[in-house]
């Protein structure tokens, strides 16, 4: 056989597509774009339900907001949200108004002014992180793969490149058509690395900036009625009989 005309007719039978440096590929370096693929995926859905909880909790939040701040009763906004709040402000609320009534319950007459702002500021602080949990859930996930996704892809071609030299080692033959395809094959693991990496990287940056808005958002709420509790506390302290609280 003519070796000039050997390496386009090894050229022509590598299928250059995506699919086809897919299909071709050794199977560790199918393993490694396989789960490149499922972990780009599970990244695009992560930021789409990110984003419309956070775009839910904020709607939410400014329904309670406006609700809280119209001077009606707390008590009936209270009864209104119930015991357990589906979004966090109102959980936020929901802790500190029941730790309050069980504080100034117990002695009515002789309230621990201070001891029963601690307890209220601490149970709203409990409310503020458990909330923060829930809606920060799967975020480690984007991190991870920010940060291993590049190297995972750089594994595959590694691998790849290791099997191209070995298969040019056996054919003794350092032909571009020949190593060509085994190369393309290994380069593309590290495409499909970045394809999952950048996207993760900036749905992270900038999830994380929103979460930190909403939690500084319920923290200030979260000092505005303990204020407001506070202030009821040292009224409820008087021998008078315990007022209901309102909204100042």
């Amino acid at each position: 056989m003519n070796p000039v005309t050997s390496a386009p007719l090894a050229a022509a039978a590598h299928d250059m597509s995506l699919w086809g440096l897919f299909m071709q590929a050794d199977w560790v370096v199918k393993a490694v774009m396989l789960a490149l693929v499922l972990a780009s995926v599970f990244v695009w859905a992560i930021v789409f339900e990110k984003l419309g909880a956070l775009k839910k909790a904020r709607r939410e939040a400014d329904a309670f907001e406006d609700r809280f701040w119209s001077g009606g009763s707390l008590d009936e906004l209270f009864q209104a949200q119930g015991k357990t709040p589906s979004h966090p402000i109102a959980a936020v609320f929901s802790a500190g108004l029941q730790e309050w009534r069980r504080s100034t319950e117990v002695a009515p007459g002789a309230i621990a002014i201070a001891g029963t702002k601690e307890r209220v500021e601490r149970a709203m602080a409990v409310t503020i992180q458990r909330e923060m949990e829930r809606l920060e859930k799967r975020m480690t996930f984007l991190a991870n793969t920010g940060s291993a996704a590049p190297f995972i892809g750089l594994f595959g071609t590694v691998w790849g490149i290791m099997n191209s030299f070995t298969a040019i080692a056996g054919m003794q033959n350092t032909n571009l058509a020949v190593v060509a395809p085994g190369i393309a094959e290994a380069l593309f693991a590290t495409a499909i690395g970045l394809v999952a990496a950048i996207p993760a990287v900036l749905a992270y940056n900038t999830l994380a900036s929103q979460l930190a808005k909403f939690a500084a958002r319920m923290e200030g709420f979260a000092a505005e009625f303990g204020a407001i509790l506070a202030r009821q506390t040292e009224a409820a302290a008087q021998p008078a009989a315990k007022p209901v609280p309102a909204a100042e």
